[in-house]
């Protein structure tokens, strides 16, 4: 007969599972989204300019139709110079900023860049959690551990072992994370 500890910890891996692969599709989901919405801004941007250019009075714009920016419709607002609090995470990009993520990833990756400068490996959600100065609770690691898989997904990090995590090699290059 099985322990009740037993079961509660397989309802528990179970649920736990349940979660990542909603973190992991809500994760992909809102990557497609994002460029879905680039997209269509394109297509806006590529609207008005021909409109501008065939406008009777020669190209000025001050009669054009005022179309409303996509991201206004109730979307995530896509990255500028620096990220709201709780934002979306980008993918990485040539010549993308660390200011694009929130306070919360850039530290996470400052955590890193310091351990990758030091040659010192990749660093595990507990041992971030301690270098932030947080208690390392389930609760906080999770949360971490989070954070860092969505920076995998969105490739600022790799995940070389099972919960180990460093800055992806490109993002490790020289001139990033100022």
């Amino acid at each position: 007969m099985p322990s009740v500890v037993g079961l509660l910890e397989q309802h528990e891996l179970t649920a736990r599972c349940r979660v990542d692969g909603l973190r992991e599709e809500a994760d992909r989901i809102q990557a497609e989204l994002a460029v879905a919405e680039l997209e269509w801004q394109e297509w806006v941007i590529a609207r008005r300019r021909v409109d501008a250019v065939l406008a009777p009075d020669g190209g000025s714009t001050a009669d054009t139709e005022d179309v409303p920016d996509p991201r206004a419709a109730g979307g995530p607002a896509a990255p500028r110079d620096s990220a709201k609090p709780k934002s979306q995470v980008p993918v990485w990009r040539e010549g993308l900023s660390w200011s694009a993520l929130s306070v919360d990833y850039q530290r996470i990756l400052q955590a890193l860049a310091d351990r990758d400068r030091l040659h010192q490996g990749p660093l595990t959600c507990q041992e971030m959690a301690a270098a932030f100065g947080m208690d390392a609770v389930p609760a906080r690691v999770e949360a971490l551990r989070s954070k860092a898989k969505r920076l995998v997904a969105r490739g600022w990090l790799t995940e070389p072992a099972p919960g180990r995590f460093m800055l992806a090699k490109a993002v490790a290059g020289p001139g990033d994370g100022s």
